[in-house]
């Protein structure tokens, strides 16, 4: 009896000795990775931790693609930040950023953002398939191929939209006051035009320009000198500039164009960074349509740098605003390349007006409100253009 008791004595020493290695095994695992994961004061272990498990007891080894695995980590990383605007781009990804940029890509031409969680139509480009099928801006898109978008973000949804020309993509739209449809479009290539402009006679005999700025590319600004330099010649007595449907872009170009319409060293916005610290953009000039009058047309697609370039209108010259509420996009992003191709855009500060409003979410508030029904459209009216010329003609007559 003595021996049997000493013999269960024994085991459960040695399980618990057998357990307890085994824990302590596990601490030091633990401690190690702490230590060696460690960076700026931030435990990385449990993603290293996790790493490893998967590498190495995953079951079916040939479907593990490290580098997939690599983008899926940065992106999750960047994801969780909630801000759809903040984005990693894999290098073909980040291809196709450069191509958005430059004005070419292969899709339908709608561009896209996230308006109270829904992916929301900015506009579509003229002369798209997009446009040809009639989609506008403020139209939600609920699913793409049937695939409901409610939990996707916004990249996903853009990638899902595109491919190759002549293909086909079924987008499920939801529009105030109608029911929800089902749009086929069939791809294309599109060239995004950055600008342009027409010279029209009026009352009296006098002319006008109008500027029509589609997006902010990286060629607009070179593209609206060459426009200038013709406008200047003609002795325009008013100015048009039509941003409805803008969906924004680089900043740069945009401040650029402002300098053409204010007097040099007048405030276009102001930039607020991570430290609460402001940074004031102002104009350079050159100044050759400062003194000319100005009428601006804006709708819900008018977004981001378009809004820019329309608060510093509106705030500095105190000029007419007609149309609809803008989009409502108050932040600045920078886009950072990575050295195997990949690429982030970072949303590295907010802005703000002349005088001081952020546009977040609310957009800029016209001064003469002009809806654009779906009757107009069909009918090829435009009673914001219109008004517009009523407008200007009060100001030159």
């Amino acid at each position: 009896m003595q021996n049997s008791t000493k013999n269960i004595v024994g085991l459960i020493l040695i399980s618990l000795s057998f357990i307890a290695g085994f824990y302590y095994h596990e601490f030091i695992f633990q401690e190690y990775y702490k230590a060696a994961y460690s960076i700026d004061g931030i435990d990385f272990s449990l993603l290293k931790k996790a790493w490893d498990q998967v590498s190495t007891d995953y079951v079916d080894q040939s479907k593990i693609d490290k580098t997939k695995m690599t983008y899926g980590a940065i992106s999750g990383m960047v994801n969780a930040i909630g801000d759809p605007y903040t984005e990693f781009f894999n290098p073909e990804e980040a291809k196709k950023l450069e191509q958005d940029l430059a004005g070419s890509f292969e899709g339908i031409g709608l561009q896209l953002g996230i308006k109270n969680n829904q992916i929301t139509a900015i506009s579509p480009i003229k002369g798209t398939p997009a446009e040809k099928a009639g989609l506008r801006p403020g139209d939600m898109v609920l699913a793409v191929n049937a695939i409901s978008t409610s939990n996707l973000s916004l990249d996903e949804v853009v990638n899902m939209i595109r491919g190759p020309k002549d293909t086909k993509v079924t987008l499920t739209i939801s529009r105030e006051g109608a029911e929800n449809k089902d749009i086929v479009i069939t791809r294309a290539v599109i060239k995004v035009p950055s600008m342009d402009y027409e010279i029209k006679e009026v009352a009296n005999g006098k002319k006008i320009a109008i500027i029509t700025l589609y997006q902010f590319s990286d060629t607009v600004y070179q593209d609206f000198k060459t426009a200038a330099i013709d406008i200047l010649n003609n002795n325009v007595s008013g100015i048009i500039l039509d941003m409805r449907s803008n969906p924004g872009g680089l900043v740069n170009q945009a401040t650029s164009i402002a300098g053409w319409f204010l007097d040099k060293g007048q405030l276009i916005l102001s930039e607020q960074d991570k430290n609460g610290e402001k940074t004031e953009l102002t104009s350079n000039g050159p100044s050759n349509f400062a003194s000319i009058p100005l009428v601006v047309l804006i709708n819900d697609g008018s977004a981001s740098a378009s809004e820019i370039l329309a608060g510093a209108l509106k705030d500095d010259r105190k000029v007419p605003i007609i149309g609809v509420t803008s989009f409502g996009k108050g932040t600045v992003q920078q886009i950072i390349n990575l050295d195997d191709g990949s690429s982030l855009k970072i949303t590295t500060a907010k802005w703000y007006t002349p005088s001081g409003v952020r546009i977040q979410d609310t957009g800029i508030e016209p001064d003469i409100k002009v809806d654009l029904t779906q009757k107009d459209y069909e009918q090829n009216k435009d009673p914001q253009l219109d008004r517009a010329l009523q407008e200007l003609e009060k100001i030159i007559k």
